[in-house]
């Protein structure tokens, strides 16, 4: 009869139901020439259909939902009852949960075995119109009829709205016959939708970025559409009467069919047969549906989801990847052994690391059951594998081990988010590149753009990292086919007609990261190679790492640093190792030592701050800065901030973290990053900073008033604060030929530390009599040799009463005018 017809084929596809407006249900069983089995106990106007091997499920429009089994073919039970139509089921891929939508606001998740136990889903603004369980059964995605789509997390007991996409899909009511639906890609990473001008857009779940489209194969609305099994095509069906089989690889059109009034589709689980039913009533089941070509595809694995730049292809920097550790492959054995005969040792011990044969036989009763017995009763070779067999069994009690190492990555760059991504944030600007299909735009961008013009220009080589300075900007590309990876350098101004150069590296060489300073870039390598070359082209060092793999390089003047895999910690994590050398001097400052991170911690971001001391960022949040680096065997990481006991994240208000951009002017430049997002994102984002606050205590980060009670803790972070800045300063200034400003800036530096100590002093001093010991220790820590802050600290211990501590203060003012406070006690 005419009307709104639904099917769906079980999924060990060897059946096919369909119900529609009338109140019979069909279930054909595949590859059979006979009639269908017919269920007559269903209600009329069925409007949802769904089905595991076991059971299907029917949704009609009064509002009940009942289950059919697919052994007996006679009703159950009834899993619920709406008092609005239904317009939707869906069964998780389990089979345990059924998702029923109607015209209610409200989405009841119903326990296919406990009807009793159920979820629920109610604050949808708008009746549901179509709903899609996720692959892992953990999601659902609802298509409303207000034109926007949720994703639910449905692991718990409350389902929770973790996405919410609008602008995406048209406006529709919960009967129409045209399609909103979000159909999960069987990979689980994006899924597909019919838009507003009749294409199939493609939407990564994790970022909700638009990713491929499928375009211009529909002159009209779209009805239905349906990955393949594997992900590999994509089938669409439309009011232009056609359906339209697509390449998920390419988006291209490989197929079309002339049908009318098709209004849902099917493919068979794994058979070359597709089904579909139209507004008229009709079923057609079509058998070798796909061509020779076509089928083909069908045949593969399962394929990727279509994205302009895929994750799984592109490593985020800051990720730890395995690595075999040399142990055989097991597609790389040069030799198969024997496998075990019945009566091996193998099989009088048992089975081992699952190397189980089911098809053991026991000819226990001299019956015959052994295959290959020859004349004379002995048993052939018949049951050895072939040489070029590999031996499963024996294989299998070997386990390959595989430690974790710091993936390479590109510091201030982001991954691919849609088609743009960021290839360098810092103080100076940003450069960002947009994918075009067939060539890349970069941009180039300043903040000082009274200093520097910003630039643009397209892009065929496909630069993938990049780096921005005073001087100029340097770009680097990955090999592809026969052209090598490439680095190429655009200085911002210069006195000659070009100044600009490119050069390649040898073939099999890839380009791992990139450092750009005042004097020299580095460029380290896929071999383990660091290559260093002047700012105009000058090949001026090569060698490889000690550690490896490499994993970033940074520079500032004449230093760079590189950063590799080490030794394998006892965690099964390799240790991060860092080099910083001189390239003028040729001289190493520090070799292999170790990046202190904790335990599962990894590296986000590497720089040099303004005044030259390597930084690190690292995946707790925590910044460091290195302190003593151009001492051999002297440095050591300190932090400077602990962004997690920022006080805007006090009592859990707000939650988000930081994109680490530079350290400069005693401050921490970074982009703010909301909603739990892990990278900066378009449109530019705006620049934070944060004073620096080293976590000494609990107390010095939680209270930060003048009171009393805080004013210790919070003078005491500022002494140790105020410390290391002088000592960054004082080594800065013993290794270069300082300025009269910088003198000037360590004498004021040493008398602020004073101070802070000082006013430390004056709490413990206020606390009472008691705290005199300490009070003694503080001002033993005075840097003074003037006599001026003595001086002044007796007079505070004076003026709280404290005489005897006022008589100890002096005495060591003389000791130290006298020199004696240096001797060794």
């Amino acid at each position: 009869p005419n009307g709104p017809t639904f099917l769906t084929y079980t999924p060990d596809g060897t059946k096919l139901i369909t119900a529609g407006s009338n109140n019979v249900i069909r279930v054909y069983i595949t590859g059979s020439d006979g009639e269908p089995t017919n269920i007559d106990d269903c209600q009329d106007n069925n409007t949802a259909l769904a089905a595991n091997n076991d059971l299907f499920i029917v949704g009609a429009e009064d509002g009940s939902v009942r289950v059919y089994s697919l052994e007996t073919y006679l009703y159950e039970k009834m899993l619920t009852r709406c008092t609005l139509p239904i317009r939707d089921v869906v069964l998780s891929p389990d089979g345990n949960w059924a998702a029923v939508a109607s015209d209610e606001l409200e989405i009841k998740i119903v326990n296919t075995i406990d009807t009793m136990h159920a979820l629920y889903i109610r604050d949808l603004p708008k009746p549901p119109k179509h709903l899609s369980f996720h692959p892992s059964g953990s999601y659902l995605a609802v298509s409303c009829t207000d034109g926007i789509i949720y994703v639910y997390s449905i692991s718990t007991e409350e389902p929770t709205l973790t996405k919410k996409y609008d602008g995406l899909i048209r406006r529709l009511e919960s009967d129409d016959e045209r399609s909103s639906k979000a159909i999960w890609h069987p990979d689980g990473r994006a899924f597909a939708i019919p838009t507003v001008t009749r294409d199939v857009q493609v939407v990564s779940q994790d970022d909700g970025e638009k990713q491929r489209a499928f375009s211009g194969g529909h002159m009209g609305d779209i009805t239905a559409l349906a990955w393949s099994p594997n992900g590999a095509m994509l089938a669409t069906s439309a009011s232009d009467r056609k359906i339209v089989l697509w390449d998920s690889r390419t988006q291209k059109t490989i197929a079309r069919y002339d049908y009318s009034g098709v209004i849902n589709i099917a493919w068979h689980p794994h058979n070359n047969i597709f089904s579909f039913v139209t507004s008229e009533g009709e079923l057609f089941i079509y058998p070798n549906f796909l061509s020779a070509e076509n089928w083909r595809i069908f045949q593969q694995p399962p394929q990727p989801a279509p994205f302009i730049h895929d994750p799984l292809s592109d490593t985020p920097g800051n990720a730890r990847k395995t690595l075999v550790n040399g142990i055989v492959k097991p597609h790389t054995e040069s030799r198969a052994e024997r496998r075990g005969t019945p009566d091996s040792l193998d099989d009088i011990l048992g089975p081992q690391s699952g190397g189980e044969e089911e098809d053991f036989v026991e000819d226990d009763d001299g019956a015959g059951y052994l295959e290959g017995i020859n004349g004379h009763g002995k048993r052939s070779n018949g049951h050895l594998d072939r040489l070029d067999r590999p031996n499963v069994k024996r294989r299998t009690t070997y386990q390959t081990w595989q430690p974790e190492i710091h993936q390479a990555f590109q510091p201030g760059s982001t991954p691919w988010k849609g088609n743009r991504r960021y290839l360098c944030l810092n103080l100076t600007g940003f450069v960002w590149t947009v994918d075009q299909d067939t060539h890349h735009t970069v941009t180039v961008e300043f903040y000082d753009r009274e200093q520097h013009r910003d630039f643009h220009f397209t892009d065929p080589y496909l630069y993938d990292k990049a780096c921005l300075n005073e001087s100029g900007a340097l770009f680097s590309c990955p090999s592809s086919g026969e052209n090598p990876a490439t680095v190429f350098y655009r200085p911002h101004e210069t006195w000659t007609a070009r100044a600009d150069w490119r050069t390649q590296l040898p073939a099999g060489e890839n380009v791992t990261s990139i450092s750009l300073s005042d004097s020299y870039i580095v460029v380290t390598t896929s071999t383990n190679f660091v290559r260093v070359f002047t700012l105009f082209g000058t090949p001026l060092r090569i060698y490889r790492q000690k550690s490896s793999p490499t994993v970033t390089c940074a520079s500032w003047r004449d230093y760079i640093l590189t950063m590799g895999n080490g030794a394998v910690g006892g965690d099964g994590c390799t240790k991060l190792l860092y080099t910083i050398e001189n390239v003028k001097r040729d001289e190493v400052c520090q070799s292999e030592d170790t990046v202190a991170l904790t335990d599962n911690a990894h590296i986000k971001s590497v720089f040099f701050s303004d005044n030259g001391d390597p930084c690190i960022y690292d995946s707790s949040g925590t910044l460091l800065i290195l302190q003593h680096w151009r001492t051999p065997g002297q440095a050591r990481w300190v932090p400077l901030l602990d962004t997690k006991t920022l006080e805007r994240l006090a009592g859990g208000r707000k939650e988000e973290s930081y994109w680490p951009v530079a350290v400069a002017q005693d401050k921490f430049h970074c982009i703010i990053l909301k909603g739990g997002d892990q990278y900066p994102y378009f449109p530019k984002p705006l620049l934070s900073e944060f004073d620096f606050k080293i976590p000494c205590t609990t107390a010095a980060v939680e209270d930060s008033s003048n009171t009393s009670a805080g004013e210790g803790p919070r003078l005491e972070e500022s002494f140790v604060r105020s410390s290391l800045m002088l000592s960054l300063l004082d080594d800065l200034i013993s290794a270069t030929n300082a300025s009269h400003s910088q003198r000037t800036e360590l004498s004021r530096r040493e008398i602020e530390v004073d101070k802070v100590l000082l006013q430390l002093l004056n709490v413990e001093c206020r606390e009472g009599e008691e705290r005199g010991m300490k009070a003694l220790e503080i001002v033993g820590l005075m840097r003074d040799r003037s006599g001026k802050m003595l001086e002044a600290a007796g007079k505070v211990a004076g003026r709280y009463g404290r005489l005897v501590l006022q008589e100890k203060i002096n005495e060591l003012a003389e000791r130290r005018l006298m020199g004696m406070d240096e001797e060794d006690t």
